[in-house]
């Protein structure tokens, strides 16, 4: 015959505790606050060649570390980026764009 222990109340060790959350939330629920997908710029105005000589349009896709932004902050999609790489790193060659900053 197996022993069994008493239950000594309510367990304080793991389990689901819900009480006051991040920020004094009652039931631990975080509210997600959904974001618009962005749309591709370029599919939206119909851009076949991305040129490379359009150095303001290219800047908007480097920061000023100088860095490529990848697609999930620019919003471009697969194809796009891939064009969007390559115009920028023939501006980089040319120099109208710099590699780097100082």
């Amino acid at each position: 015959m197996a022993t069994s222990t008493p239950s000594r109340g309510p367990r304080t060790g793991g389990g689901d505790r819900r009480e006051g959350g991040p920020g004094g939330q009652q039931g631990g629920k975080k509210k997600f606050f959904y974001r618009r997908k962005r749309v591709c710029k370029f599919c939206v105005e119909k851009l076949e060649y991305i040129d490379f000589k359009d150095v303001k349009m290219l800047q908007q896709f480097i920061p000023e570390r100088g860095k490529i932004l990848p697609r999930r902050i620019s919003g471009t999609c697969a194809l796009h980026q891939r064009k969007l790489q390559n115009a920028i790193k023939r501006a980089r060659t040319v120099a109208l764009i710099p590699f780097a900053t100082d």
